[in-house]
């Protein structure tokens, strides 16, 4: 069945290729909401998902958003032909994985080629990522998607192998070791073309971070240009198009609030699969306000990401790191760069033990694995990297290949202008740090699209507090913004303060003579 229909532009965005007809032409063509269509204008056809209405649109008009008409170039007020179209064979493969069957890999490849090409609409990809979340994988299948997903968009080609590469699943703030990670190890003369995230749900992710020193946003050719000069790069993934169908996946997971465990395995390898790495160190933080809270959890992530780099012809080694509290002292991208950059500068701008611990632990790994220290003394030479000046000079390198100033210091980095200190009520110890409620105090200051936001740590797990002590400040650019972020602070307390003593058992008892 088909219908002429004329076309009325609407003008908005919406992001997909959708369109809009009356009520009553679609009962006609025998079609519902969120149903496809194919317009077909002068022999040209193009397939779109069908939205439906009353009143918006007149019978005998079909309305299309600002999207379409670029990609279509059909104008406002022509006459097209419009029938309904097939469902891509994806979704009988989505519906296959909801009832818990194996997928093969060829029903994987159709599936990431229809999420790039947005042939399928986002109750169908709801419905594909809770299915995985539900039914889970197989190893096998893990390493057909994340192959699939690398093939359909960008690979790297770097003059310089073995390539080595490192990632984070996340969960705790502060982590801003990549930018010590990164030089350190190209400094060392091996290959490290980092791509990062920004944040999503944290107070910020190390694109962010560096993208206070340096611009982070670079196409393929641009990455291999500035990785072929320096050894290495930070750069933001978004900006180049690796595993595409991977922000896709991200997309609709978020509203969902699910992370799938397979799927987020196929989304860090897929990343790795497409830089073409041939090592990679995963680093998994472990505590309970991470994304894995116990010694088991984080033992079957490590076992699945080693299974996985292998069927992918990566080699991998995981590390389970500690997880319970910030990295440093630092939260929010500028106060985050201007730590890292301390770390680097080394001298007497002290920081924290942790942020060097873990940096050089991570670098010592892979330096192990590029044979340029032997198995034990992967730390102790990234030390001596880090102590000797050499990875300060690579991240000037770096920061320059990237577009940035290399004469910056640490001290040259702008934090909020307004600030706060939040003064302890009383004495004790410091028994926990909440990392969930760092970061949200930090996202309610404005970071991370706040770059001088955040929060800055006065103490530590252990830390003996007297009355009237700094626990830590707060920084935003708004008053308004900082406001928000002390009340939130009042309200969650995130540092919390306990006496020597803990407990009294039983709690009261009166001795009578």
């Amino acid at each position: 069945m088909e219908k002429i229909l004329t076309v009325k532009l609407h003008d908005m965005e919406i992001g997909r290729l959708e369109v809009t007809l009356n009520d009553e032409d679609a009962r006609d063509l025998g079609l519902y909401s969120k149903d496809r269509v194919k317009i077909f204008l002068d022999g040209r056809g193009i397939v779109a998902f069908l939205n439906t209405t009353k009143t918006i649109v007149k019978k005998g008009e079909i309305g299309i958003s600002r999207d379409f008409l670029t990609v279509s170039k059909i104008q406002d007020g022509e006459k097209v032909s419009v029938v309904p179209a097939e469902r891509p064979r994806s979704v009988d493969y989505i519906r296959k994985k909801m009832k818990g069957i194996a997928l093969t890999e060829s029903e994987y490849e159709a599936i990431v080629k229809d999420v790039i090409a947005n042939n399928l609409s986002e109750i169908e990809l709801a419905a594909f990522v809770s299915a995985i979340y539900i039914n889970e994988m197989s190893i096998e299948e893990a390493a057909f998607l994340a192959k699939k997903m690398a093939e359909s968009g960008e690979m790297l080609e770097l003059k310089k192998k073995p390539i080595f590469d490192k990632h984070s699943i996340g969960g705790v703030p502060g982590n801003k070791i990549t930018l010590l990670v990164v030089p350190i190890v190209a400094a060392a003369g091996l290959t490290i073309p980092k791509t990062s995230s920004r944040a999503i749900t944290s107070a910020c992710g190390t694109a962010d971070i560096m993208e206070v020193l340096a611009p982070v946003t670079f196409d393929a050719r641009e990455i291999e240009e500035i990785v072929n000069k320096t050894n290495g790069v930070i750069a933001w993934g978004g900006g180049v198009n690796l595993a595409p169908a991977d922000d896709i996946f991200i997309q609709v997971e978020y509203p969902l609030a699910i992370d799938p465990h397979y799927l987020a395995l196929c989304s860090v390898m897929a990343k790795k699969y497409a830089v073409r790495a041939n090592f990679v160190v995963i680093d998994l933080p472990m505590g309970e306000e991470t994304k894995i809270g116990s010694m088991e959890e984080a033992k079957k992530y490590a076992r699945d990401f080693m299974e996985l780099g292998e069927r992918l012809g990566i080699n991998v080694e995981c590390a389970i790191t500690y997880g319970d509290k910030p990295i440093g002292r630092a939260v929010g991208p500028a106060l985050e760069a201007r730590e890292a950059l301390r770390a680097l500068e080394g001298g007497e701008n002290k920081v924290p033990s942790s942020v060097i611990e873990k940096s050089t632990e991570i670098a010592g790994i892979i330096l192990e694995a590029g044979g340029v220290a032997a198995r034990g003394r992967g730390k102790e030479v990234a030390l001596e990297y880090l102590s000797s000046g050499k990875a300060l000079q690579k991240m000037k390198e770096i920061t320059a290949e990237q577009g940035g100033d290399a004469r910056v210091t640490s001290n040259d980095i702008r934090v909020g202008k307004f600030s706060e200190k939040i003064i302890s009520n009383g004495s004790g110890y410091v028994t926990h740090i909440s990392n969930r409620a760092i970061i949200q105090i930090s996202r309610a200051a404005g970071a991370p699209k706040d770059k001088e936001a955040g929060i800055l740590l006065n103490v530590t797990r252990g830390t003996k507090v007297e009355r009237g002590d700094v626990l830590f400040e707060i920084y935003s650019d708004s008053e308004y913004k900082l406001e928000q972020a002390l009340k939130l602070a009042a309200h969650m307390q995130p540092v919390v303060l306990e006496g020597m003593l803990l407990k009294r058992i039983p709690e009261y008892v009166i001795f009578e003579y």
